[in-house]
């Protein structure tokens, strides 16, 4: 069996782009696994956007510190609107 994985800098980011077009998650996390950091960045703006904790989480886990950040300030977020109730 074949990997039809890309392997060239071009055909990877190709591939993201695709993967972005057709709203393709795990595309991405697959992509994102094999080291693409466009992947990955286009993950934690997702998972921000949808407020997708878990997502969120675990790319911080996988040591992306922009996943760190935006967790951070959603809990900021929800912190404030405690307050205001």
């Amino acid at each position: 069996m074949s990997d039809d994985r890309p392997t060239d800098p071009d055909s990877i980011a190709l591939a993201v782009e695709a993967a972005i077009e057709r709203d393709d998650v795990d595309e991405l996390r697959r992509l994102a696994a094999a080291g693409s950091s466009d992947a990955e960045d286009v993950l934690v703006e997702l998972a921000a956007e949808r407020g997708d904790l878990a997502e969120l989480r675990r790319l911080a886990a996988a040591g992306n510190t922009d996943a760190v950040d935006e967790l951070v300030e959603l809990e900021e977020e929800g912190e404030e609107e405690e307050d205001e109730e």
